[in-house]
């Protein structure tokens, strides 16, 4: 049975979420990829922007803006619980007492540092990716994807480092957070980069529905 429009942009929806809860949770690791090191949360990102250019393409920018709303939202409650769990005593038979308040712990700093990220880098990007829609008259997509993100992206590492970052050891001073921040951004655009493929594709997908007569009629190329 052909999936309908509304359930495959459920599921772009809560690959959405699930991606950005699970940066979250792992990206404290940082990772040596061979010709750059970076925190392992870098291999999700590329899918959050790439659904919502998805998204934004076939279901316009209101659609994308309630994404972003449902992703910042589901953050605000996993950073809630996640405080609780942390203040909350353990039990004298906790096994990891030290270990949990640790990585939770910083966890609370990196999710808010990744909210207000998010929050900022996505809504510019919806209204980035909008903007170049209108002056390409709907024409390509590769462009739209592309410029909104490498811009979105350079928001977004810029925020998240400093919140998340900045001021943590004597070590991370505001120049040893650029030198962070650039090689970061500079994988996210190599990410978008390769990524454009993928985004014709997901259109394709999302318009290949049994729902064709209520589609916006894109022209992309």
């Amino acid at each position: 049975m052909r999936q309908t429009l509304e359930s495959k942009t459920n599921l772009l929806f809560g690959l959405f979420v699930g991606s950005l809860i699970a940066a979250n949770l792992i990206g404290l690791k940082i990772a040596n990829f061979g010709i750059f090191e970076a925190s392992v949360g870098i291999l999700l990102f590329p899918i959050l922007f790439l659904i919502t250019d998805i998204v934004e393409e076939v279901h316009g920018r209101k659609k994308v803006h309630e994404l972003i709303v449902i992703g910042m939202i589901t953050l605000l409650v996993v950073l809630a619980v996640t405080t609780i769990a942390v203040l909350l005593p353990f039990a004298d038979r906790s096994l990891v007492k030290d270990e949990y308040t640790t990585i939770f712990g910083t966890t609370i700093r990196i999710f808010i540092a990744s909210i207000t990220a998010f929050i900022l880098s996505q809504f510019h990007d919806a209204w980035a990716f909008n903007f170049w829609r209108e002056k390409t008259q709907g024409k390509h997509l590769w462009l739209r994807n592309n410029l909104s993100t490498i811009v979105s992206t350079l928001i977004d590492t810029t925020i998240f480092m400093f919140i998340a970052f900045y001021g943590l050891t004597d070590k991370f001073t505001v120049l040893y957070v650029f030198s962070l921040i650039i090689p970061y951004w500079l994988v996210k655009v190599l990410f978008a980069l390769f990524d454009t493929p993928f985004c014709y594709l997901g259109v394709r997908w999302l318009q290949n529905s049994s729902e064709k007569k209520n589609q916006r009629v894109i022209n992309y190329y």
